[in-house]
């Protein structure tokens, strides 16, 4: 099964999204890009992401035009903020999905506090991904 995840910066969210994906089963193919990629994936979404025993500090921010050629089982836009735009995704997809998360990049404040604005995205990440992974994906290996 071949899985999408786009954002608009591909540097927390969608990189959070793909290893957690990816950390559930290991026959899911699954990849993440941006419509406007930042040039790195943000080094909290690494901190926070390693300390959950994932490890995506080898992944880069990629851009979506990347794979528009390509056919998807699953294309999953996951952004959520009023001040971002969603990339859309005009490729050949079975299924599309949105599944919104706020951006904890965005977020303002001290650095206890930022950081623990990634641990509770990346922590609703998890629960929703292993959510969509039990009842949708799992049953279609």
């Amino acid at each position: 099964m071949k899985i999408l995840i786009l954002c608009t910066g591909n540097s927390a969210r969608s990189q959070m999204a793909q290893g957690f994906l990816k950390s559930f089963d290991k026959r899911l193919k699954v990849f993440s890009a941006g419509t406007d990629p930042t040039a790195r994936v943000n080094p909290m979404a690494v901190d926070v992401m390693k300390r959950a025993g994932i490890d995506i500090s080898g992944h880069l921010p990629v851009n979506v035009d990347k794979y528009l050629d390509e056919e998807w089982d699953y294309v999953i836009t996951v952004c959520d903020n009023a001040n971002e735009t969603c990339p859309v995704f005009p490729g050949k997809v079975r299924h599309r999905l949105h599944i919104g998360f706020d951006d904890p990049a965005g977020f303002k404040g001290s650095y206890v506090e930022v950081l623990n604005e990634f641990y509770r995205v990346r922590n609703e990440i998890r629960d929703e991904f292993f959510k969509l992974y039990e009842t949708q994906l799992k049953n279609k290996l």
